[in-house]
């Protein structure tokens, strides 16, 4: 396996385009991951609240639900410079939130998140068209998983630098470190270099806001692909709602434990993201998806189980397993999908994989107070088998690889 990951690592690196993408993700992603902590933490700190501290979380999520119409904005604007004023908005819109110093102005931040959302959103969307265009069709795979590998590092990293700012600065540097992680941003997406007009904004927008939609269902190899994502992010939810209900209830840790599951969790998807390239060149992205789907399975059932290291291995299996299905999704969204829908493709995709996670979050909240999590985990595990058989014993649509060949054409910007 050694062998695969540094040819993934290699490839993609050796290739400029896709290092400044990855670079890009990088920097942005370290902020994030530092500000997605640090905002709970500073409503609560402000209100006392623990409600609005979950809010903050929620309203980030939020725009999630409206993807299909920010995809729809990628789809008719000029996506290299969308990406790099977005993050220049992004990075002003966050020193904004040094205003907030008391409960009477948490309003502000809510309101900066709330946008933060969208933007992420939007620029997902155009980043998801723009690397289909721009990077060696070869290299797709290796660029998702590359890139899920980047996010997952960044928080296994950034949320301690996030936490040390908060507690020595407050809330307000590190709102500013993520500013500044988002003006760098700006200028790696600004090198970006391709060999072709970007089409996609050049005209009127093709097939209407839903056509991301209609391109996902009408598709026999996207189609399958998404529905899986969406079962297993509702699984994931579930899941990731009985976390304190483990640390506490079954393995009898205090809730900072949680950090420790957390960390091995990371590793399990550094560790796909480095390989997931690599395995899409030799296995026809159901099958990948469908194995990575019932590694997460079995990783939550043997959650239920009241012992560490099987509670680190089964948190490790998950991290290994759920990128799976969504790096395959997303790159079979770039290969499949004609350039003038990809921003509205890549955001419906996006929307009915993780909307499913946010609703999840709450229910399973609710039933971890009626049901067991030594009896809920596996049959949540069982649940998530099912998208994993269907991949490999449902009706067949074109079972492609990561094609051998270069592509006809990449990207002038």
């Amino acid at each position: 396996m050694g062998g695969l990951a540094g040819s993934a690592t290699g490839r993609v690196l050796r290739d400029g385009t896709a290092g400044l993408f990855l670079a890009a993700v990088v920097v942005s992603g370290f902020g994030s991951s530092a500000m997605s902590l640090a905002a709970g933490v500073w409503v609560k700190s402000l209100t006392d609240s623990d409600s609005l501290a979950a809010l903050a979380l929620f309203a980030v999520w939020l725009p999630v639900l409206f993807g299909p119409l920010l995809g729809a904005l990628a789809d008719r604007l000029p996506r290299k410079p969308l990406l790099v004023w977005s993050n220049v908005v992004m990075a002003l819109l966050l020193t904004t939130a040094t205003a907030v110093d008391s409960a009477g102005r948490v309003w502000i931040l809510f309101a900066v998140l709330l946008l933060y959302g969208c933007g992420s959103v939007l620029m997902d969307s155009a980043e998801s068209a723009l690397v289909a265009q721009a990077v060696d069709a070869r290299l797709l795979g290796d660029f998702n998983g590359l890139r899920m590998m980047a996010n997952e590092g960044m928080k296994l990293l950034a949320p301690l630098t996030g936490a040390a700012l908060y507690a020595r600065f407050g809330g307000a540097s590190v709102a500013l470190l993520d500013a500044v992680s988002f003006a760098l941003a700006a200028g790696l997406y600004g090198r970006l270099r391709a060999q072709r007009p970007d089409r996609a904004a050049a005209g009127e927008l093709t097939g209407g806001r839903a056509a991301g939609m209609r391109q996902v269902w009408g598709s026999p190899a996207l189609r399958p692909l998404v529905l899986a994502g969406s079962v297993t992010m509702l699984c994931a939810g579930l899941n990731g709602a009985t976390l304190y209900a483990v640390v506490d209830g079954t393995l009898g840790h205090s809730p900072a434990y949680a950090g420790v599951l957390s960390v091995a969790q990371g590793a399990g998807s550094v560790t796909v993201g480095l390989l997931a390239g690599p395995l899409l060149r030799r296995l026809p992205e159901r099958v990948f998806s469908a194995a990575g789907i019932a590694v997460f399975a079995v990783g939550v059932g043997l959650r239920a189980l009241p012992y560490d290291t099987v509670a680190l291995g089964a948190c490790a299996l998950i991290g290994a397993g759920l990128p799976c299905v969504l790096i395959a999704a997303m790159t079979a969204v770039q290969r499949e999908t004609p350039d003038a829908l990809l921003g509205r493709t890549a955001a419906t995709a996006g929307t009915l994989m993780m909307a499913p996670n946010a609703v999840a979050l709450a229910l399973g909240a609710g039933l971890v107070a009626l049901v067991d999590v030594q009896v809920l985990l596996p049959l949540v595990g069982v649940l998530a088998l099912v998208p994993a058989g269907l991949l490999v014993t449902g009706r067949r649509g074109p079972q492609a690889r990561v094609p051998a060949g270069p592509r006809a054409s990449a990207t002038e910007v």
